[in-house]
């Protein structure tokens, strides 16, 4: 049996399109032409970005803080970002 690590949306963002989007927008943000400048920027390991982007990571707490400290954007902005829009029922 085996065991998968349980995330609450309070604890990480597991979405990988949304994920994908919110990492886009932390380059723009810093001028950043890749990923791996990305990594540097944010101080993670290159392979990280790329498995966030893969959607086999989410982004954590950490990471999330990080964002924030290097891009000055609110912390409820990048959630924001990252979670998608929900879709519009017709009545």
């Amino acid at each position: 049996m085996s065991q998968t690590p349980i995330h609450s949306p309070s604890q990480a963002l597991d979405n990988a399109a949304g994920n994908c989007q919110l990492l886009d927008a932390v380059m723009a943000k810093l001028g950043l032409k890749n990923d791996a400048a990305l990594s540097r920027a944010l101080e993670v390991a290159p392979p990280v970005i790329g498995k966030i982007r893969r959607g086999r990571l989410p982004v954590g707490a950490t990471l999330l803080i990080r964002m924030h400290e290097v891009t000055d954007i609110a912390i409820r902005e990048l959630k924001a970002i990252a979670t998608p829009a929900a879709p519009e029922v017709a009545v």
